[in-house]
């Protein structure tokens, strides 16, 4: 159906009816029709501007560590940038990275470097382009706090180069999610720090994360926004769901505001917890509780 997509990226970078369990960090998901691997943002314009001309629906990814790909899979082009798309650079205190390089890469690039600010990141899975899109963040740390300035693809395929106040971040949120721009890398300004009190207190966070964090189990991280004045795991463990499962998908016995796949979980066995989990805590406190994982592809 698209194998004129090789037009515009080498056949190399093209694989048709790619298991998307093998790229989502939930190891869950149907096939995409395609998938491409593009090393450079001239090759990502290209791919978008030919998907564009189609009518051909497609889908930007990083590393996949914070979607649910439903069971039949995503229809059209998957783009993903954590493969491939991976330049990095430090320039005196500020750090340029591809929306493909792994945010852990970057953090640990800033402590050897000396530069301070990036430390919550430690251990944060997936790449700056979903960081960047979700603002994501840790520890009382966010990449709002860091981001100095992100370069994108607008709607029209015209490169635009946003502010970090004009990315209008929010708590796991950004003016991406609304306009449909497509995040190719990022500049994030940092200060001067001591290397040794940056990788420990790194340390400290990585592992806090071990000892609270079911790192074991394939997840998503964190399924649900935390509620304004509330935390997500005290809810859900006062309810008594806590390792509460449907199929291969558990709520964790190690904290209850992850949802894990124990093995041989489907989307629909994690979209039934999710409502679940959704429903009681409506009953319970009248609070509505928004995924904080973004769930694409068909039922």
């Amino acid at each position: 159906m698209y194998e004129d997509i090789k037009q515009v990226i080498p056949e190399a970078y093209v694989r048709w009816d790619e298991p998307m369990k093998n790229h989502t960090s939930f190891r869950i998901g149907g096939p995409a029709d395609c998938m491409v691997f593009p090393s450079s943002v001239e090759q990502v314009n290209q791919v978008i501007s030919w998907c564009r001309n189609r009518d051909v629906p497609f889908l930007v990814i990083g590393s996949g560590t914070n979607i649910l790909v439903r069971d039949k899979g995503i229809r059209g082009v998957v783009i993903k940038l954590a493969e491939r798309l991976s330049g990095l650079a430090v320039e005196g205190q500020s750090i340029y990275a591809e929306a493909g390089v792994l945010l852990s890469h970057v953090s640990q690039l800033a402590a050897e470097k000396g530069l301070s600010g990036l430390e919550f990141a430690e251990g944060i899975p997936g790449s700056v382009g979903g960081a960047v899109y979700m603002n994501a963040g840790a520890y009382d740390g966010e990449m709002k706090n860091v981001i100095y300035e992100v370069t994108a693809l607008d709607s029209e395929g015209n490169l635009a180069v946003l502010t970090s106040g004009e990315c209008d971040f929010d708590y796991r949120k950004s003016i991406f999610q609304r306009n449909g721009y497509v995040i190719l890398a990022a500049r994030m300004l940092l200060k001067p720090g001591d290397t040794r009190e940056i990788t420990a207190k790194m340390n400290e966070f990585a592992e806090r994360r071990r000892q609270k964090q079911p790192l074991e189990f394939p997840s998503a991280g964190s399924v649900f926004r935390r509620p304004e004045g509330y935390f997500v795991g005290p809810l859900i463990e006062e309810l008594g769901l806590k390792g509460y499962h449907i199929g291969g998908a558990e709520i964790s016995t190690k904290h209850a505001g992850f949802i894990i796949n124990t093995g041989g979980a489907t989307a629909e066995d994690v979209l039934a917890l999710i409502e679940l989990v959704q429903a009681r805590v409506r009953e319970s406190t009248g609070l509505n509780l928004e995924p904080e994982i973004r769930i694409v592809g068909e039922a």
